[in-house]
């Protein structure tokens, strides 16, 4: 008996991982993909390496197209892959199975909703991979049964056959997304929670209400700190959506803003667990472990404000060095480093780096209230009066969210303590923060 074929789309050799280690491809392949694709009964065809100029030559498409299973490695975010299975996802409305690996880079966008089996790595070679083996076998039996995995024709009625009178619709929910927008946006603006809420009851049901409306409307809870109609907001979502990497980040800070720090900590450790490190969030948990740690210093606990104040430099660290583009983590690093004993070496090597991260930010593009904040602490933390009046104006001229402001003043506020209490004069710090506040 003929058994059906299964195509593996995922790289070749050994390659890298995104941070700064090695994935071998080859090790996945022949110990995790083929034996359980053997195991679920099916012939296992995995692509060669060769290379046409760049283009996928015609038997791969024949692949992608006439397979009747697919199982395709996202790790490394490849750009091969994720080309082949877009054509899949166009082609073939089921039979398609993601994994990645769950401690490999972050992906560039949430699996989750895709319903990916993540596996382990060790050393760059795969590890306890007998029940990862059998879980993927397991979703090679269950495609069988015809359930529709492609996200094209789960969320397009009718797809490959489109019905004309959906653009006519398609034009209408792009209106209604649109004015419930600038209702939002009015609502921030007025920096009330009230309007915002106003708005959340007039969509009624958020079963079917559109993704991009609801990440808006979360996000604007955020922006007028309504921290606990944002935890309420989760809890309505569709389950699809509450899972995602973006809400359950900003489900951290919002827990955190509300004094319910373990919980943040325990939604974020378990994201890193899952999706790999990401700059975001690992300056979200560095923000848990600062506010602990402020807590446990004013509360006279000692000892463990000194062990609370290295695990959010820990984490703001290692967020920095996930991306290096990203500056936020490291300068909230470098600002904690002033509150430790024996770390002005290391904030000395580390300040030039962050700096220029901001400064190659801000030359490529278009800056924000962020990246005029961010130089506007390293001039505090360089000792630069003028420089640090020079990117105050600049920042307070990009605000549009008094909070921002607010987090910026007491950042300086805790880099103005520590050098006082050394006995420091920081006078002309206080006269930065006093103009934040008077804006925020």
């Amino acid at each position: 008996m003929t058994k059906p074929y299964c195509f593996v789309l995922m790289p070749f050799g050994t390659k890298p991982d995104g941070r700064g280690g090695s994935v071998d491809f080859d090790a996945v392949y022949a110990e995790l993909i083929k034996p359980a694709i053997v195991a679920a009964g099916l012939e296992p065809i995995r692509a060669d390496d060769e290379q046409t100029g760049g283009l996928i030559h015609t038997p791969m498409f024949e692949r992608l197209l006439l397979c009747e299973y697919a199982v395709a490695d996202l790790t490394a975010a490849n750009a091969n892959v994720f080309y082949e299975l877009g054509v899949r996802h166009a082609t073939k409305p089921h039979t398609t199975i993601l994994i990645f690996a769950a401690n490999g880079a972050q992906l560039p966008f949430d699996v989750g909703l895709l319903r990916a089996l993540p596996y382990q790595l060790t050393a760059g070679k795969p590890a306890e991979v007998e029940p990862t083996r059998d879980a993927l076998a397991d979703r090679l039996r269950s495609a069988r049964g015809g359930t529709v995995d492609s996200p094209v024709y789960q969320l397009i009625n009718g797809y490959p056959a489109i019905d004309p009178a959906l653009t006519d619709i398609f034009r209408e929910q792009v209106q209604y997304a649109e004015s419930i927008k600038d209702r939002l946006a009015s609502a921030r603006h007025a920096e009330s929670v009230e309007a915002v809420r106003a708005v959340e009851t007039s969509l009624g049901s958020l079963e079917d209400e559109q993704a991009g409306v609801l990440i808006d409307l979360y996000l604007s809870y955020r922006a007028v700190q309504g921290y606990q109609d944002m935890v309420r907001l989760v809890e309505r979502m569709p389950k699809h959506l509450s899972g995602t990497i973006l809400v359950q980040e900003q489900l951290g800070l919002a827990l955190n803003r509300l004094g319910r720090g373990e919980e943040a900590e325990r939604i974020l450790l378990e994201l890193i667990k899952r999706r790999g490190p990401s700059t975001e969030t690992y300056g979200l948990l560095g923000r848990v472990y600062k506010d602990r740690w402020l807590t446990a210093r004013d509360g006279g606990q000692t000892v463990l404000a000194r062990g609370l104040l290295m695990k959010a430099i820990d984490a703001y660290r290692k967020g920095f060095s996930t991306d290096w583009r990203d500056a936020y983590p490291g300068i909230n690093a470098l600002s904690l480093m002033e509150q430790a004993e024996n770390l002005a070496p290391e904030q000395a090597r580390l300040l030039p780096v962050v700096r220029f991260a901001v400064a190659r930010k801000i030359e490529t593009g278009e800056p924000d209230y962020w990246d005029h904040a961010n130089l506007l602490e390293l001039a505090v933390l360089a000792r630069d009066p003028d420089g640090a009046v020079g990117h105050l104006g600049d920042a307070l001229a990009a605000l549009d969210e008094p909070w921002k402001a607010q987090t910026t003043a007491r950042n300086l506020g805790m880099i103005r303590d520590a050098r006082q209490a050394r006995g420091e004069d920081a006078t002309w710090v206080l006269e930065v923060e006093q103009a934040l506040t008077g804006h925020g």
